[in-house]
């Protein structure tokens, strides 16, 4: 029996290779195009050889056109073709049903395992988190977003009614560090809402989202539903620029400089995730019967994914209680991590020379101190355009890390590093100064069992999930709740029914106003 799926065109197992690449194909107004035969190479992180085609798209107008043809009503909306509630809901239940066969699920697995280089458990999360997702919106659950309210009017007669609207026709910009889950979550809550979206995937990773489609097309969605460009960054630059009075609202994860971009060009018009350079706060109270778990949580949020998560831990306060504990577990941790199962793994953004840069321009920061790591992976095929670096580790003053290095400190190395700074019984409010003085609120994580110490952090800072406790830690985007950017107003969310509301529709009233006519009524003499 074949381990690939009968919707799949791709096998992560034996092909993907430069003898066999995978082919890519755009999907514009219904239909999989393919290319005339000028394909962009992409390389296997792993060893760098040639193994996915891409279309090497030149000509937006087809995309273009399909953006236009959206009404700005959307596809649906409470008062229009409401039985697409019911059809996208079957649409889910079906699609999670099929993730949740093993050999499916194994194959989106592998599939993310080739093109995002991370752990099995890692990458099968991405797979369990998309299916749960798609769960929760099975069934009935994609027309319950759509609930409204109403309320009475001044007057028999009259009421107010609130409804969730579409944008109607929308782009979204997904990242590479979660191949399937981000993309999925995005597209789905986009669709659901009434949207028709252009989705462009990252291209380094864009075969597991086209094949997650071809699974939605198998299942029932309509392909005219909506379409997927492969190209690179100044194409769809162009694309967005050219378009924008078309383009309702823009979804984009990713760089803080590109969405500043997408802003002035959107006039405001978009939804972002661009925040990821997050704290953890360890308390006073240290008790080393918690030291493993704290020290285990530490790692994982520091070094999972090669650190290439959103929600990956930045930077640790911790108490001068745990330090001389904490720092010899950490190193421990890290060590275990290796290429032979990919607890770490080629670093897509970063080159070893710009890693090793940042290091270095950390430790010459005044007490600047490596604790562990900071040297490049030996003995692997990984290629020079990636980075292939150790679990690292620098120690920085407190002083400095409130002073003039705040900055340095404070700049998102998107890999397996991490800033620690102690501090002492009197040095939490320069802690709370330079939490207040960040600009990027995704996840955060306060350690401690004592509650007004909790409370005092909680209440001092602004992030989006923050986790708190004993076992509080930095990553995860569960779907139990919001998780997105806090106190950015273009801040977008995936999840939740909330999440889902604030990003992928808008509020529009409605007051029915249907009489009577007041008894004896007569026009007025003076208007």
């Amino acid at each position: 029996m074949s381990r690939v799926p009968e919707f799949a065109t791709v096998d992560p197992y034996n092909d993907m290779t430069t003898a066999n690449p995978g082919i890519l194909q755009n999907l514009v107004d219904g239909q999989w195009v393919e290319d005339d035969g000028d394909y962009r190479d992409l390389i296997d992180p792993m060893n760098g050889d040639v193994f996915v085609l891409g279309p090497n798209t030149d000509n937006h107008t087809p995309f273009i056109e399909g953006l236009k043809d959206c009404p700005k009503s959307g596809l649906h909306n409470p008062l229009k073709n409401p039985e697409r509630y019911v059809y996208l809901g079957e649409v889910c239940a079906r699609a999670a049903a099929l993730l949740a066969e093993p050999e499916i699920e194994a194959y989106f697995t592998k599939l993310t395992q080739r093109v995002m280089p991370k752990s099995w458990n890692q990458c099968l999360g991405e797979v369990v988190v998309t299916r749960v997702f798609l769960e929760n919106l099975g069934g009935d659950g994609v027309r319950f977003l759509a609930r409204g309210f109403s309320n009475p009017g001044n007057h028999s007669g009259q009421e107010s009614r609130g409804y969730r609207w579409p944008y109607g026709p929308v782009v979204i910009i997904a990242p590479f560090n979660f191949p399937l889950e981000i993309p999925a979550l995005q597209l789905m809550g986009a669709l659901a809402m009434g949207n028709r979206p252009l989705v462009k995937p990252e291209s380094k990773v864009s075969v597991v989202l086209e094949q997650f489609v071809r699974l939605l097309i198998h299942v029932g969605l309509k392909p005219t539903d909506l379409d997927i460009i492969h190209c690179n960054g100044n194409l769809m630059g162009d694309l967005i620029h050219n378009a924008r009075d078309h383009i309702r609202l823009v979804q984009f994860t990713g760089s803080s400089g590109v969405a500043e971009h997408l802003s002035e060009v959107m006039n405001g018009a978009v939804r972002i995730e661009d925040a990821g350079f997050n704290w953890k706060v360890i308390g006073p109270d240290y008790d080393p019967a918690l030291l493993d778990y704290v020290a285990w949580q530490c790692d994982e949020d520091a070094y999972n994914a090669a650190g290439q998560k959103c929600s990956a831990q930045s930077i640790v306060f911790a108490h001068n209680n745990w330090m001389d504990a904490l720092v010899p577990k950490l190193r421990e941790l890290a060590a275990r991590r290796s290429l032979d199962d990919l607890t770490l793994g080629p670093v897509l953004t970063w080159t070893n020379q710009q890693i090793k840069a940042h290091i270095d321009a950390v430790l010459a920061i005044p007490g600047g101190e490596l604790l562990f790591g900071g040297e490049p992976i030996q003995g692997h095929s990984i290629p020079d355009c990636y980075g292939a670096m150790e679990a690292t580790a620098v120690r920085v003053p407190i002083n400095e890390a409130a002073g003039e290095h705040f900055e340095l400190i404070t700049t998102e190395l998107f890999g397996p590093f991490q800033i620690i700074v102690s501090y002492g019984d009197d040095e939490l409010d320069k802690v709370l100064d330079i939490l207040e003085r960040m600009s990027h609120h995704l996840t955060a994580a306060v350690v401690s069992q004592d509650i007004d110490f909790q409370n005092k952090v909680l209440g001092a800072t602004v992030n989006g999930t923050t986790y708190s406790g004993i076992r509080a830690r930095t990553t995860g985007a569960p779907q139990n709740h919001w998780f997105g950017p806090c106190g950015d107003p273009r801040g977008a969310g995936i999840g939740t029914a909330e999440a889902i509301h604030v990003t992928w529709s808008h509020h529009r009233e409605v007051i029915m106003d249907q009489g009577p006519i007041p008894e004896n009524w007569e026009i007025p003499s003076v208007y």
